[in-house]
């Protein structure tokens, strides 16, 4: 099974994405960020917008995908924003089409709900600025620019099912999603401390310096 997790920026994906893998045996995290970043690293910094433009981008997404859930016998986790219908079903309907079990959630939220965490998010970027990355507060920019538009089109019956987070904590995120997917989690163990801890190292692992 293939659990994708869509949402606007900051709308909690990556946590709830290695909660998930936390508490499902043997699931494994995807990320198509990844070969995003390989397309721009590949191209000139004038040609580099939005991958998720670039047809490779959508293509290899699903080439990757097909290839882990054909031979990965387990859960496979993705986070990653897409709004656009049409290049949604490029990457997901092939998917189906092959037999695989592929189950969509977009976690959602107010916008007075997403921007504080957006903020909280920032520290990352604000590192890469001081390391000299000048493009990391732009970045952040687009995020808050793109929201609206992100939770307008996630509330499209394409972006179903639509699981809305704003008073759920990220644990609370995850069983939602598990018991809709009907898969089992193991019971969240350690106390509240040890998961902020644990979801500090997420960000911190994902702050992005490509």
């Amino acid at each position: 099974m293939l659990l994708w997790l869509n949402g606007p920026f900051g709308g909690g994906k990556t946590q709830t994405a290695y909660e998930l893998e936390r508490r499902l045996a043997d699931s494994v995290v995807c990320d198509p960020e990844h070969i995003g970043f390989g397309l721009h690293r590949m191209t000139p910094r004038s040609l580099r917008g939005d991958f998720q433009d670039i047809r490779a981008w959508r293509q290899g997404v699903f080439e990757v995908l097909d290839h882990v859930l054909s031979e990965y016998d387990r859960t496979v986790i993705v986070p990653m924003t897409v709004v656009e219908p049409a290049y949604f079903g490029e990457m997901v309907g092939p998917l189906r089409e092959r037999g695989h079990d592929v189950r969509h959630f977009a976690l959602m939220a107010e916008r007075e709900t997403v921007l504080p965490r957006l903020r909280e998010r920032g520290f990352g970027r604000a590192v890469r600025f001081l390391a000299g990355d000048k493009a990391a507060l732009r970045g952040e920019s687009f995020a808050v620019a793109r929201l609206d538009l992100c939770l307008e089109r996630l509330r499209g019956e394409e972006f179903a099912e639509q699981v809305w987070t704003d008073r759920l904590s990220i644990p609370e995120v995850a069983e939602r999603v598990a018991a809709s997917a009907g898969l089992p989690l193991a019971p969240d163990r350690g106390g509240a401390l040890r998961g902020l801890l644990r979801r500090a190292r997420t960000g911190v692992r994902h702050i992005r310096f490509d």
